[in-house]
């Protein structure tokens, strides 16, 4: 049986790609096949962190529009993460995993707060740790976050698992012959303005030389087929 190529990796998955089909709220048969999904990378001896978005529930900068401060529509969009990050831990839990959520503001009836190295240690004791609220911080992304927790604990990748199946020079829905990339490096994203991840987190993974891998989760048997190396969707390094 083939090793797996990385040791300890972040997935970040999308508020979106939890809703599936229906596009809002929460659905019960994706999480369930990523949590399967993840067991089985668990169960190889991979180490795995999540960051979870929350547009399936709010978006701040778009959803709040002009009707309020991007401060208060951010800690919106932190509060939407954490119903997803529960959701996700209790679907893992009942999958036999053993979960943490931390989250980046306090909440700690509900949540343990981030500290990094309590996140390693769960890491090392084979939890799969879920980082709820991004950074903590307004006018950050939760892409940002994927970015800045991968770095701070020291994972190999990050795994994009959206819901589209890599990078294209355009928007594949709107351009039917727009160009799927293998292999792209993270400063031809940023100059071609790509919809990878947002520029801040692209700019911090090439700073800290983690490699981005961008597949659908539409599949979540994705998940072990990046992690076993198998060339599944754009790859962003170099």
């Amino acid at each position: 049986m083939n090793k797996p190529k990385y040791k300890r990796v972040l997935l970040k998955v999308s508020g979106e790609a939890l809703a599936g089909d229906q596009k809002r709220g929460l659905n019960f048969d994706v999480l369930e096949s990523v949590a399967q999904a993840v067991k089985e990378c668990v169960d190889l001896g991979i180490q795995i962190g999540i960051v979870v978005g929350g547009g399936n529930f709010w978006r701040g900068l778009k959803d709040g529009g002009d009707r309020m401060g991007r401060t208060r529509a951010d800690h919106m969009g932190m509060l939407a993460t954490t119903i997803n990050a529960r959701a996700l831990a209790v679907v893992m839990e009942n999958n036999g995993l053993n979960v943490r959520v931390q989250t980046g503001i306090d909440m700690t009836k509900i949540a343990e707060p981030y500290i990094g190295q309590r996140a390693i240690r769960h890491l090392e004791k084979g939890r799969v740790v879920i980082f709820a609220c991004g950074t903590g911080n307004p006018f950050f992304s939760t892409d940002t976050a994927a970015a800045l927790r991968a770095a701070e604990i020291g994972a190999e990748a990050i795994l994009l698992a959206k819901n589209i199946d890599g990078v294209y020079d355009s928007d594949p829905n709107v351009n039917p012959d727009a160009k799927k990339f293998d292999h792209i490096t993270y400063k031809e994203v940023l100059a071609r303005g790509l919809a990878v991840m947002d520029s801040t987190a692209t700019s911090l993974s090439m700073d800290n030389h983690i490699p981005v891998l961008v597949f659908a989760v539409k599949d979540p048997s994705n998940i072990k087929k990046v992690l076993m190396g198998e060339k599944i969707g754009t790859v962003v390094e170099g």
